[in-house]
């Protein structure tokens, strides 16, 4: 049997793979390996719930509430709140756990539950295993008195928008900003904290109906904020995702400003306030080599990891590292948050703006984005990337090419029969014409071991 938990919590088809009845049974295990077994002060464990604005969140919430409950704990039903709210809420309600209800970006017929231990940490491998296991296992069925209690948790959103305006470096008066809300998470408490701030904000993708989440809007598909941007002479935008742990951004100009620009900007914002720790940033292996080009003439290094905001994190707590983050826009600032949060980034960008007097764009171009090719190559043998003397010629070949002005990564799929081959070069032309010739290689390559297989 295959694992249930994949790399960010249980995702699938609502009503397909994840039903209402699989809701119910995760949850009563999640009581057991999160609750029960983590509770000594003899009082009920605690688990705050939230869920994005998709329609099947709304049974497999119930289902969820259900599971807990019935199995003798405590719900604080949040309801609709972004990810990054959920996992404040547990450390802030001093809760045992907490439950997310989204699929993120995908789209509206998706949903996942993904689980928070104490404080709003993310599970790891091992406690999602027990959860799993403990499926298995008989529910706990307490009686009477024993059972668990669900309530509204009436002020979750105002204790998340207290958080977010004290990490708040600077104000935004002065500042007009375009947010895009994916028709997701964000919808009702990103406005509320930009104005609050101080900005003038004007709001487009804030009208969830259940089923137009990330539908032609939010961090996914950016001509709406661009065009938002352009038609009301904004300073900036911002986009988030369905469930808001990501944020993309967009200058006066209608420019895009992505994740590794985003971070290039708040890590030298950070470094001149002295508080970057040990000036280190971390970013996966995808990050654009001119991040770590601008970074490093400005004195800071940068951690590499394998692609996921999960790998981010290990290596930020293990570092005691305070930001890391992706290109997708998923950015991290351990001093406030244990995940990456889009409202958090936005605004903290937005204060850059407001602070330093220079337009998003001139903050931006302190990195030079080098030209990025991604070509994945399906249908090849991935486990054998590492152990292919052809590749490591061609790939070591390239590198010469290319030496200090570009990179090449090969990354294989960990769960498809696909391999990611990624250049990046001084020009588009030669980026290009260097990823189609190694991914000719790795397509004769290891198709060639597989028939000889």
């Amino acid at each position: 049997m295959s694992r249930l938990f994949g790399t960010d919590g249980v995702r699938g088809l609502a009503n397909g793979l994840l039903t209402a009845e699989l809701a119910l049974q995760l949850a009563q295990a999640a009581a057991v390996v999160l609750g029960h077994d983590r509770n000594s002060n003899g009082s009920r464990p605690r688990a705050v719930v939230a869920r994005d604005p998709r329609a099947s969140g709304e049974f497999i919430a119930a289902a969820v509430e259900a599971g807990l409950s019935s199995s003798g704990i405590d719900v604080y039903d949040a309801g609709v709140l972004p990810t990054p709210a959920a996992a404040y809420l547990v450390a802030d309600l001093e809760a045992d756990f907490g439950v997310m209800i989204s699929a993120s970006h995908n789209p509206a017929p998706d949903n996942g539950i993904k689980f928070f231990a104490r404080r709003g940490q993310k599970l790891p491998d091992e406690v999602e295993d027990a959860i799993e296991a403990q499926m298995q296992n008989e529910a706990v069925r307490p009686t009477g008195a024993d059972v668990g209690r669900i309530q509204r948790f009436s002020d979750a959103e105002d204790r998340y928008i207290v958080h977010l305006l004290s990490t708040l470096p600077h104000r935004l008066e002065g500042l007009t900003v375009v947010l895009d809300c994916a028709h997701g998470a964000a919808s009702g408490c990103s406005p509320q904290v930009f104005k609050d701030a101080g900005a003038d904000v004007i709001v487009i993708g804030a009208d969830p109906d259940g089923l137009n989440i990330n539908d032609g809007v939010g961090s996914t598909h950016l001509g709406p904020l661009k065009e938002a941007v352009l038609q009301y002479g904004a300073d900036l935008g911002i986009a988030h995702d369905g469930d808001a742990d990501r944020c993309l951004a967009v200058d006066h100009e209608g420019n895009e400003v992505d994740g590794d620009q985003i971070m290039a900007i708040l890590a030298l914002a950070l470094k001149e306030a002295g508080k970057l720790n040990d000036e280190v940033l971390v970013a996966t292996v995808m990050s654009n080599l001119g991040l770590k080009i601008a970074l490093r003439d400005a004195g800071i290094s940068i951690r590499e990891t394998a692609v996921g905001d999960r790998y981010v994190l290990e290596t930020m707590r293990e570092g005691g590292f305070n930001l890391g983050g992706e290109q997708s826009g998923h950015v991290i600032f351990s001093d406030h948050a244990t995940t990456g949060d889009g409202l958090l980034t936005g605004l903290q960008l937005a204060a850059q703006v407001a602070l330093t007097g220079k337009s998003l764009k001139d903050l931006a171009a302190v990195m030079t984005k080098l030209p990025q090719v991604l070509i994945n190559v399906k249908g090849v043998d991935r486990t054998r990337v590492k152990s292919s003397d052809v590749l490591a010629q061609a790939v070591a070949a390239a590198e010469a090419a290319l030496g200090e002005t570009g990179r090449v990564l090969l990354r294989p799929s960990g769960t498809e029969p696909v391999v990611r081959v990624m250049v990046e070069a001084a020009d588009e032309e030669t980026a290009q014409s260097m990823a189609e010739h190694l991914a000719q290689v790795v397509r004769t390559e290891l198709a060639l071991e597989l028939v000889n297989e």
